[in-house]
């Protein structure tokens, strides 16, 4: 059986939590998550992998088990998100690692690994989007606010952060939805409804358009370095469409691009052939 260890870590003042598993001289998989979720999202992933990977897989500032620090002491950006994840690999001493990314967790590493290309070995991304082609018309009401900051525009966005719409990221694009457990979408929910969780999120909203300024920085990394790469995508994204996950090809020749029929939480659904295709790209 797996064993899986709940650590928490001070970085900077700042108490970050993480899952960790597998064998520590193992190469190592950063793990980073998406909105609205945590490194629970992993959970169907991690005993599938750690018996030949060593494991990682923090809750980002403001999400799950790390600190949600106010608003008036900790700037809620990307850039500051990827600082402190850049530092938590540093504190607990990771040197080498390859990255597995998802949604939100897809900024927060290509920032990383465009800062620090000697310490990435490869990259997975699961409908973690680094093209402007990958992003839908469901992107239109946070584009309208990170355009234009006024208040009528971040209220329009609360339809973002209700249960019912956790609900349907989880379940929208899947043949069947009553295989989608509903333990992730509600835990999800629980960390939603802590007092001014709504504010830190519309915060992060208003900030997304600092992540697509910087695709073209993205991709000068892709193109200079040539990380492995394999995509595997749920095909049914509403929000990362199929053509984000084949754009990496275009600076990637030799990207693995797999999609899967399924929407944007992908492992919820397909743990099973998410792991294999990362255990044959690993090697």
């Amino acid at each position: 059986m797996t064993s899986i260890a709940y650590r928490t870590v001070d970085v900077d003042g700042l108490n970050v939590f993480y899952r960790e598993a597998g064998p520590a001289d193992a190469p190592t998989l950063l793990l980073l998550h998406g909105f609205p979720s945590a490194g629970h999202m992993f959970r169907d992933l991690i005993p599938k992998l750690a018996d030949r990977v060593h494991i990682v897989a923090p809750d980002l500032p403001g999400f799950g088990q790390s600190d949600m620090p106010a608003r008036d002491v900790f700037e809620y950006t990307f850039e500051h998100l990827a600082d402190v994840i850049d530092r938590f690999t540093e504190v607990i001493g990771l040197n080498r690692f390859a990255l597995y990314v998802f949604d939100y967790g897809a900024p927060t590493g290509f920032r990383i690994a465009a800062k620090h290309p000697e310490r990435i070995t490869a990259i997975i991304s699961q409908n973690g989007n680094a093209y402007e082609e990958g992003l839908s018309e469901g992107w239109n009401p946070i584009r309208a606010y990170w355009q234009d900051r006024s208040q009528a525009n971040r209220d329009a966005l609360r339809a973002f952060l209700t249960p019912e719409t956790t609900r349907w990221q989880y379940t929208h694009g899947t043949p069947d939805e009553t295989a989608v457990s509903p333990d992730g979408s509600t835990l999800d929910n629980a960390y939603l409804a802590r007092p001014d969780a709504h504010e830190v999120q519309l915060e992060l909203f208003g900030d997304y358009g600092s992540n697509v300024a910087l695709y073209p920085a993205f991709q000068e990394y892709f193109r200079t370095h040539q990380p492995p790469l394999l995509a595997v995508w749920g095909s049914n994204d509403p929000f990362f469409l199929p053509a984000g996950a084949e754009a990496f090809k275009r600076d990637l020749p030799n990207a693995d691009v797999q999609f899967l029929n399924t929407g944007h939480f992908a492992l919820e659904t397909h743990a099973e052939e998410i792991a294999a295709a990362i255990t044959k790209f690993l090697g």
